[in-house]
């Protein structure tokens, strides 16, 4: 397969490190014009050298931010976004905790960043794909959207279990116009200073034991999911929507 992005435009969340950096770059790197956004501008900046990805630099859950983002792109291409990749997510710093001692605030924390960000950017860009009778929308769920989540994180397992559903839903809505919507699902990856602290946390044994579970031998890298997400962003995806792709590794 040749697949190139050529002329499509393509908004990654998230694009500062791991995941949204190995997405934004890979779909720079065949074509595609990029839009990236994440809280910090320096690693952003990284991201885009020599990658002519445009960047910007601010909270996704802030009212209003997601909506604004998208117009700001359709303004600058004079068109509707092709490709919207919602990648922003995580555990935004918290650990587990039994779940009588879970502050509210830090469940809507999560609340805000995994599923509702990726509700408003859907809905900013559907009216530009509708007219268009075309678009893909990626999100990046997890293998905790699927069963119980390794981090015990009550919010995260739950809100990319709902992240699944909404993927799933809007699928089924949008999918008369030509847009597809899709969830890759990555498994044990260390992608972010989130991950590798847990990873490190199992100990050796631990770790051991993690990585002889996987059917594969090894951990994945942030190029493992960005294939996935370049996968059902291309022409070859052109019947696939309302789908869940586990790269995992063989958990």
């Amino acid at each position: 397969m040749n697949i190139r992005f050529d002329g499509v435009t393509v908004a990654v969340t998230g694009a500062g490190h791991g995941f949204g950096r190995a997405i934004a770059r890979g779909f720079a790197g065949l074509g595609a014009r990029v839009f990236g956004c994440d809280l910090s501008a320096a690693e952003l900046a990284e991201t885009a050298q020599g990658n002519g990805i445009a960047t910007a630099a601010f909270d996704l859950t802030a009212k209003g931010a997601a909506e604004g983002w998208i117009k700001s792109i359709e303004d600058a291409t004079g068109g509707p976004v092709g490709v919207l990749v919602s990648n922003a997510g995580g555990v935004r710093g918290q650990v587990m905790h039994p779940v009588e001692e879970v502050p509210e605030e830090d469940w809507h924390a999560i609340f805000d960043i995994n599923t509702h960000a990726a509700f408003r950017l859907a809905k900013a860009v559907a009216p530009g794909m509708k007219k268009a009778r075309q678009g893909r929308i990626v999100t990046i769920s997890s293998g905790a959207g699927l069963k119980p989540s390794r981090t015990g994180i009550q919010a995260y397992c739950a809100a990319k279990h709902a992240l699944v559903g909404l993927t799933k839903q809007l699928s089924r809505e949008l999918g008369p116009f030509g847009i597809t919507v899709n969830s890759v699902a990555p498994g044990f990856v260390l992608s972010n200073p989130a991950s590798i602290a847990q990873f490190e946390s199992y100990g050796e044994a631990g770790k051991k034991a993690l990585v002889e579970g996987l059917a594969m031998r090894r951990l994945g890298t942030p190029e493992d999911i960005a294939t996935g997400v370049l996968f059902f962003a291309s022409p070859q995806a052109n019947w696939i929507t309302g789908q869940v792709l586990s790269v995992d590794g063989g958990s």
